[in-house]
């Protein structure tokens, strides 16, 4: 039971196991929220440190999806190609709030080197279509990725083929003869030029990532929500800081014009300046350089750059971005 009579804790589900595990422990403590297990790695449930009422779950990729799909679970992290690939109406039940820089693939059309005159999907149609009149049945499509495939073949209008769905290595089976052509997953290209297939120019699919992912079909109570705002209030102000630096100079003036300029050019917002002439700007991480001989230029004799841990907003856009995809509260 929480300690607020019983209302059920906010259930946050993340990968159970490997790299995905790693990397999504990392993300939270990044942002301050560490992942608990009081029982050790077997314990498949956990807390998150200093969050009251918010029990993680630990699962397959594959489960999260179907948990947040069922509104079983609050928020997960899991990766946009299942996602798609397992609901076909996604974006009416989930809300993706944020990527977050790690478990990246592409789902790409691949096919053998060997076919030089095949290079787009307009290609592929016309040999498709040659296929089956030449042999009298389709092309074989080898992969576990069977509703992207048929989206993505569809809107592209190529439609004289069959689906081989695969359960071990896809990138094997032209070469094993059991398909023509393959979809599947692919990180760094590696594996399928090690089996002697190219991807088509115009043949990826879905950029994918991990994501912090909502479900709009779990019951948002005032608990969960609030649950919500502060876990995505740390998780905005440790990406704003990450892409942000301070800096700072001496410059006894800066007129209104200057500041209006140092924030068109560098997107520089001005922090602090005292009377002593200190002057304290955020500027966006790439921008540093650029903003540092700008300042010198105008009289700033040293000018230093500092990282930041956190910017906290009044504005939290992760929560606002889920707040407008879930019903509105009634009014008390």
């Amino acid at each position: 039971m929480s300690e607020t009579g019983g209302e059920a804790p906010l259930v946050l589900a993340v990968p159970s196991k490997g790299r995905l595990q790693e990397n999504a422990a990392a993300f939270f403590a990044r942002a301050g929220l560490d992942l608990v297990q009081s029982r050790g790695s077997r314990e498949y449930r956990g807390a998150l440190a200093g969050v009251k009422n918010v029990e993680i779950a630990y699962l397959s990729a594959s489960d999260i999806v179907a948990q947040l799909a069922a509104g079983n679970a609050h928020m997960g992290v899991t990766g946009e190609d299942l996602i798609r690939e397992t609901i076909p109406d996604a974006d009416a039940k989930l809300a993706l709030l944020t990527p977050l820089g790690f478990g990246g693939a592409n789902v790409v059309v691949a096919l053998p080197r060997a076919w030089i005159d095949v290079k787009t999907m307009a290609d592929l149609e016309d040999v498709a279509a040659a296929f089956r009149a030449r042999r009298g049945e389709r092309m074989r499509v080898a992969t576990k990725y069977v509703n992207l495939t048929r989206r993505f073949f569809a809107e592209r209008h190529v439609t004289d083929y069959r689906i081989v769905e695969s359960s071990g290595a896809t990138e094997g089976a032209p070469a094993a003869g059991q398909a023509e052509l393959i979809v599947d997953i692919t990180t760094t290209g590696a594996t399928l030029l090690a089996n002697a297939l190219k991807t088509l120019d115009d043949g990826v699919i879905l950029r994918s990532q991990a994501n912090l992912v909502a479900s709009l079909n779990a019951d948002w109570t005032p608990l969960a929500r609030e649950n919500a705002r502060v876990i995505l209030s740390r998780i905005a102000a440790e990406e704003e800081a990450r892409a942000t630096r301070e800096v700072s100079t001496v410059l006894e003036s800066l007129s209104d014009h200057s500041r209006a300029e140092a924030e068109t050019l560098f997107s520089a917002r001005l922090r602090h300046h005292a009377n002593d002439g200190r002057l304290t700007l955020n500027c966006p991480k790439d921008k540093v350089a650029a903003l540092a001989d700008w300042l010198i230029a105008r009289g700033g004799d040293h000018v230093t750059v500092a990282a930041l841990d956190y910017i906290f907003s009044a504005a939290n856009p992760l929560y606002e971005k889920l707040v407008a995809r879930l019903p509105k509260q009634p009014l008390k």
